[in-house]
């Protein structure tokens, strides 16, 4: 969200320290989802944890994040380096060397993205317990109807 400096409200008095508003801006709102949704599906952190030790070629990468295709990591790497965070080298060789590794803006984000998997890890057992409570309740409810 962006501050944007307001005047005080009828009847209040403003303050020194205490001029600035946080107001909901959508252009803001819409820019964080958009950087959200990339940097949070589940194949772009996977490839930003894999890529966090060092540049990777592509089947290293491919044999290191369990279920993706070669498709999906293309797209995912593509969007990816779209979008600033990964770099792509291409070294003339028979055959062609692809090596992929996260720019600078890309490494910022391979700390908040292992906090998040380590909560995740973390928390796993109480959201499947939640999971189940939620279904059994839904499930009762249903069948109330």
């Amino acid at each position: 969200m962006e501050t944007i400096p307001t005047p005080a409200q009828e009847g209040t008095f403003s303050s020194d320290g205490h001029t600035d508003v946080t107001v909901h801006v959508p252009s803001a709102c819409q820019t964080v989802t958009e950087v959200l949704s990339r940097v949070g599906d589940k194949w772009s952190m996977q490839v930003i944890m894999s890529l966090g030790n060092g540049a990777l070629r592509f089947n290293a990468l491919r044999r290191g994040i369990a279920g993706i295709s070669q498709r999906m990591l293309t797209r995912t790497v593509r969007n990816l380096e779209r979008d600033g965070l990964v770099s792509r080298t291409v070294t003339p060789t028979v055959p062609p060397r692809v090596d992929y590794a996260l720019t600078p803006l890309g490494r910022s984000l391979v700390a908040p993205v292992g906090v998040l998997g380590a909560w995740a890890v973390a928390n796993r057992e109480a959201i499947s317990a939640a999971r189940i409570r939620f279904d059994e309740l839904d499930a009762a409810q249903a069948q109330a109807f």
